[in-house]
């Protein structure tokens, strides 16, 4: 479904029975979140969806946005009032993270619980003194590679392919999922390397304009918040995961053993049970 909000439309998907509790699920696009997760789900009304320039929601130019973060928290905001979702319970996941850091300290009659997966306390850029910046061998291994050709599907799920095998841990790797994923995101976007990459990499937040900071406000989330983050993430290290569940009060960690960037499928059984406890 297609819903108008904040002057852009947002391609939605919802699963379950909008008489359970919401939870609200915020990546680049809505295939961040795979069907068999979203379903497994069960006993909540799961909403997930596509950010503006990714997927098929709203395109202009992810390259030189002419909106900033707060925009995209407006966006996710209007969209829980337009499914009129009420207190909502609100997953971020990498980017989609900020995302969710800002909707529970901006919006907080909107957010029931909070959990952040695999993201930090600062926006894009250099990360602050006391927190681990993007692994130096993986920034090494993804700008010495060469990019793909983002107008070829074969070739963009090679590319994607070897970018997880560098982000999924030693324990997180699927290459059939992460082949098929790929390719889902790719059926979905635009036809243009920008409308691809922004897809696959949420390439926007590398020009959105962030400001201003929040982490100094993480102590004003009231919303209970689990923190899940993988032990080998090289993207986001470790180390952000456990600084946001220092500085959100009273908020749970869940360390994800031999796990790197994301929820890959060896992560469901425990991320699932964690989720419908946290959101019950």
């Amino acid at each position: 479904m297609r819903i108008k909000v904040n002057g852009v439309g947002l391609c939605v998907e919802t699963f379950g029975n909008p008489a359970d509790p919401p939870v609200l699920l915020v990546g680049v696009t809505m295939l961040s979140w795979p069907d068999e997760l979203c379903a497994a789900l069960a006993g909540r009304y799961v909403v997930r969806y596509d950010l503006r320039d990714a997927g098929q929601s709203t395109f202009a130019d992810p390259d030189a946005p002419a909106y900033d973060l707060r925009d995209l928290v407006t966006d996710a905001s209007e969209a829980m009032v337009a499914l009129e979702l009420g207190r909502t319970h609100v997953v971020g996941m990498g980017v989609g993270g900020f995302i969710a850091q800002l909707l529970a300290l901006d919006h907080p009659d909107q957010v029931a619980s909070l959990t952040l997966v695999s993201t930090r306390p600062v926006a894009p850029g250099p990360a602050d003194p006391d927190l681990p910046d993007h692994a130096p061998e993986l920034m090494a291994q993804v700008f010495g590679r060469r990019g793909p050709d983002w107008t070829d599907r074969d070739s963009v799920v090679d590319y994607m392919t070897g970018l997880a095998r560098l982000t999924s841990g030693s324990r997180g790797f699927n290459e059939q999922d992460v082949r098929a994923a790929a390719g889902s995101v790719f059926d979905r976007a635009g036809p243009t390397a920008r409308a691809q990459r922004a897809s696959h990499l949420g390439d926007m937040f590398a020009a959105v304009d962030c400001r201003p900071r929040w982490r100094e406000r993480l102590a004003e989330i009231t919303a209970p918040t689990l923190v899940v983050h993988g032990s080998e993430d090289p993207f986001f290290p470790y180390g952000n995961g456990v600084a946001l569940a220092a500085e959100i009060p009273g908020a749970t960690l869940l360390t994800l053993s031999g796990i790197g960037q994301g929820l890959p499928r060896a992560t469901w059984p425990t991320v699932v049970d964690a989720l419908l406890r946290h959101t019950s």
